[in-house]
């Protein structure tokens, strides 16, 4: 089973995510903010990263950083999607240049969340 990370603030759409996900098969785990994403990441691995830009703690886009930046490579090449509902301060080619695979805006389309992860975990 496929392992996917969700790290956003909202716990609605978190569960939203989780359950949507879930329906698909996927084994889930969230977080919170990118800080709980690296301490994750110390002992665990996921298939994709769902990372919403604006959260507490540490952002997505310094997070991304980091985890581009691990020795591991495995988990330095995971693929991360960027979510966010107030992408406006950023081009895609901006999340693109600083490590992000792909960006979903919020609200999320639920086929698209689908569509996207079944590319990276497939």
């Amino acid at each position: 089973m496929k392992k996917v990370l969700i790290a956003e603030d909202s716990s609605v759409i978190q569960n939203l995510t989780k359950k949507i996900l879930q329906f698909q098969n996927y084994e889930i785990e969230s977080v919170k903010n990118g800080l709980e994403v690296m301490k994750y990441l110390e002992t665990k691995t996921a298939d994709v990263i769902l990372l919403d830009i604006n959260m507490p703690v540490m952002n997505g886009i310094d997070c991304v950083k980091q985890i581009r930046n691990l020795e591991d490579k495995t988990k330095a090449n995971v693929p991360i999607i960027a979510i966010s509902g107030n992408a406006a301060n950023y081009t895609v080619d901006y999340l693109l240049a600083v490590g992000f695979n792909e960006y979903l805006p919020k609200p999320i389309n639920f086929d698209t969340l689908v569509e996207t992860v079944k590319k990276y975990t497939n």
